[in-house]
C-alpha cells in the first residue's frame, strides 16, 4: 500500500494534470507557434517537466510540431474535444435556430455565448449575409466586462458576486472599455432596467453590440447578441434590435425549459 502524502504535499499526479491543463490553456491563448523557452517564460514550469509534457501531448495528438524550429501549437485533438462539447450540449440546436431567425430578421451577425468566470465563450455564430468576416468566433473568449454578452450575464449577479469575480482592475480592450467596478455596476443596473445590454466599441473598434440573457437557468449562463457596424446603425436602430433580441431570447428560454433543458 502506498504511504499517505505528507501534510501540505501535492500528489505528483495532480500536479502533472494541473500543469497539462495550464499548458494547453497557454497554447489556446496564443496565435503563434511556441517553443520550450517561450512556454518556460509564460508558465514558469521547469524545462525538464515541459519537455516531457510536450512530448506526451504531441504523441497524443493534442499538439503539432514545426520540425524546422522545434516549436508547437495546438493539434487536431483539441478541436475534436471542443466540438464534442458542442455536440453534446442540448441547448445548441435550439440556439442555432434562434440565431438564424435573428440574422434573417435583422440582417446582422448573431452570436450565442456562455459565461465562464470573467469571460464569455462563443458557442455559435451566424454571420451576416453581407459580412466579410470569414473566421468563426466559436470557441473564442472575450472579457465579460467589455462585451454586451458579458454585461447581460453579469447583470444576473449581485454586486457582491460581481466584485468577487473582478478583485482587481478591469483591463481595457479599447479606449472605450469600462475599467472601473463602479462603472460596471452602473452598466449592469442599466441592463436590468432596459431588458438588454449594449456597448459601443468597448470590445472591438467600429462595432457596437446588443445582447440579452436566455432565461432558462438561474442565474442565467447563456446570452445572444447582435454585432452592428457603428457607422451604419443609429442609437434608435440599435435599441430596436436590442428589443427584438430580448424577445427572441425570452422565447428561446421558454423552448429550452419546455424541453426540460437546464
Amino acid at each position: 500500500m502506498a504511504e499517505p502524502a505528507a501534510a501540505g504535499a501535492e500528489p505528483a499526479g495532480v500536479k502533472s494534470a494541473r500543469r497539462t491543463v495550464e499548458l494547453l490553456e497557454t497554447f489556446a491563448e496564443q496565435d503563434a507557434w511556441l517553443s520550450l523557452s517561450d512556454l518556460h517564460a509564460r508558465t514558469g514550469f521547469p524545462r525538464s517537466s515541459l519537455h516531457g509534457l510536450l512530448r506526451t501531448l504531441y504523441e497524443a495528438g493534442w499538439l503539432e510540431a514545426d520540425p524546422g524550429t522545434a516549436r508547437y501549437r495546438l493539434g487536431v485533438r483539441a478541436l475534436i474535444c471542443g466540438t464534442a462539447y458542442l455536440d453534446r450540449d442540448p441547448a445548441i440546436p435550439f440556439a442555432t435556430q434562434a440565431l438564424e431567425s435573428i440574422r434573417e430578421r435583422t440582417g446582422f451577425t448573431a452570436h450565442y455565448a456562455r459565461r465562464n468566470g470573467t469571460e464569455v465563450v462563443y458557442l455559435e455564430t451566424r454571420e451576416s449575409r453581407h459580412s466579410t468576416h470569414l473566421v468563426s468566433r466559436v470557441g473564442r473568449t472575450l472579457p465579460a466586462h467589455a462585451t454586451a454578452l458579458g454585461k447581460a450575464l453579469l447583470s444576473e449577479l449581485t454586486q457582491d458576486e460581481i466584485a468577487a469575480l473582478f478583485p482587481g482592475e478591469l483591463p481595457g480592450l479599447t479606449p472605450r472599455t469600462i475599467t472601473s467596478l463602479d462603472a460596471l455596476f452602473a452598466e449592469c443596473e442599466a441592463t436590468r432596467r432596459r431588458g438588454f445590454a449594449w456597448e459601443v466599441e468597448e470590445g472591438t473598434p467600429g462595432v457596437r453590440c446588443v445582447a440579452a440573457v436566455v432565461p432558462y437557468r438561474i442565474p442565467g449562463t447563456d446570452a445572444m447578441s447582435c454585432s452592428l457596424p457603428v457607422g451604419q446603425v443609429s442609437d434608435e436602430e440599435a435599441r430596436q434590435v436590442g428589443e427584438l433580441l430580448a424577445e427572441a431570447a425570452a422565447e428561446l428560454g421558454q423552448q429550452l425549459r419546455r424541453a426540460g433543458i437546464r
